[in-house]
């Protein structure tokens, strides 16, 4: 069974970088972590294998914190992030 968490939301997308600003909103991030990014148009899974604060890299983010995460896929404002984990 796979259960999913809200853990934040997109603020911003830099298209060069390939990196989503995201607002940790709840609970907290780490690297390795498995994410779900949906919204409108969006809608794909990733692990998160690198993330920043002001272009420090960090393994963990917590909820309050604004992280920039390397993304496979583009992103746009408002579009919700999940932590997923697989249960038993």
């Amino acid at each position: 069974m796979v259960e999913k968490q809200k853990v934040g939301e997109v603020f911003t997308y830099f298209a060069k970088p390939c990196v989503a600003g995201i607002k940790v909103t709840d609970g907290f991030l780490e690297i390795g972590d498995k994410i779900l990014i949906r919204g409108h148009t969006t809608n794909f899974e990733q692990f998160i294998e690198s993330m920043q604060v002001e272009h420090k890299p960090i393994q963990r983010a917590e909820a309050g914190q604004s992280i920039g995460v390397k993304v496979r896929e583009r992103v746009r404002p408002h579009d919700v992030v999940y932590k997923i984990q697989a249960n038993g």
